[in-house]
């Protein structure tokens, strides 16, 4: 510190410091009536505090949600797949439905967070679901400087929802259930793409994706090379690196195959159709989309099991299946295509448990009087 005198008087204290972004070198100053002891003491306890607060980087203002959301989608621009933007974009959009586009995103509380959300009256699992992805805006608004603090998250709990061990039955049909669902859909597209799904164990995009050259009978393997973004409509990249694999074609699958192949032949001389697609949904040769056949899926199984399931159950449902032939865990994520699903796992655990009841059953059969 070096002090300087002014012409009215005055004293002008003075330090220098390293700016640690820019690597400048900087200078603050606070002036003082006069040149003491005391007043010097007192002026490098100022300095040193102007010093600390120019280190940190301030948030230009105050941003509200609807600011923050929208620098948070030019990042996302940049940075991530037009799927996930997509995906991103309209969880923002339920995010600032529940929380309010002009509020203060500084001022927020866990408890204004929490009751907000409680407000929709919406599902636990729908409400963690939109409070991740607020967490994740939240922390990218903090990692990027806009936002002075985060800490209000670490608060926020996740909703309560219903113990999983009492819904992982709705996750995946059972076999008989799934031949009841084949035998009585009565529309031969979603119903071979159902058994398809089934049989596979393949994502929905996964298996909409394929072309008819991707299904190698001869070779037994079906190869995963890129999936359908029913949102964007868009051929991609598939979800990750592990879900690039071949899935090995059994039997039953193979006739499913040849099923699909001849359905889709007629279909081709039909209507003129030069397209390759495994899959192909209305005269134009499109690819099928997912929330058509959602809705479907939804509406014939309710009817005919008297519940709901979705495409992915049957994900779920394939797994059950090769649970049940002794099929270890590891190779079915590989041919599911992913490193870890702790559904896949309580499913494992509920099919071991199932399998254990029914030894014992036999078990207690045992007699030798």
């Amino acid at each position: 510190m070096w002090v300087e005198e002014r012409p009215n008087g005055k004293f002008k204290f003075c330090e220098r410091y390293t700016d640690y972004l820019t690597g400048d070198i900087k200078r603050v100053s606070v002036f003082m009536d006069k040149n003491t002891t005391q007043t010097r003491k007192l002026a490098q306890r100022i300095l040193e505090q102007k010093i600390q607060d120019a280190m940190i980087v301030k948030p230009k203002h105050q941003y509200t949600l609807k600011e923050l959301v929208e620098e948070y989608r030019k990042s996302q621009q940049q940075t991530v797949k037009k799927s996930t933007y997509t995906r991103n974009f309209h969880a923002c959009n339920s995010i600032i439905k529940i929380l309010g586009e002009n509020t203060i995103v500084e001022h927020m509380t866990a408890r204004y967070v929490r009751d907000k959300f409680l407000e929709t009256g919406k599902a636990p699992g729908t409400l963690n679901e939109a409070l991740r992805r607020f967490r994740a805006l939240i922390r990218w608004g903090y990692s990027n400087d806009l936002l002075k603090d985060a800490s209000f998250l670490e608060k926020i709990e996740n909703f309560k929802d219903v113990p999983h061990k009492e819904k992982i039955q709705d996750k995946y049909l059972e076999s008989n259930e799934l031949k009841q669902l084949l035998q009585e859909m009565s529309d031969p597209i979603w119903s071979l793409l159902t058994e398809f799904l089934a049989l596979s164990g393949m994502r929905f995009g996964e298996v909409i994706a394929l072309e008819d050259t991707d299904v190698d009978l001869s070779a037994k393997k079906i190869h995963v090379t890129k999936t359908f973004d029913s949102v964007n409509k868009v051929v991609t990249s598939p979800k990750s690196f592990c879900s690039i694999r071949d899935v090995y074609i059994q039997k039953e699958l193979e006739v499913t195959c040849k099923k699909i192949r001849a359905l889709m032949l007629r279909r081709k001389l039909m209507y003129g159709l030069d397209k390759q697609l495994l899959f192909m949904f209305s005269e134009k040769g499109t690819h099928i989309h997912y929330y058509a056949y959602n809705k479907y899926l939804r509406e014939n199984s309710l009817r005919i099991l008297g519940r709901t399931i979705t495409p992915h159950a049957l994900r779920h449902t394939h797994a059950s299946l090769l649970m049940e032939q002794g099929i270890s865990i590891d190779t079915i994520s590989r041919r599911l295509g992913h490193e870890n699903s702790d559904v896949t796992r309580e499913i494992y655990l509920h099919v071991t448990k199932k399998l254990q009841e029914k030894d014992n059953q036999q078990i207690a059969k045992i007699s030798i009087l």
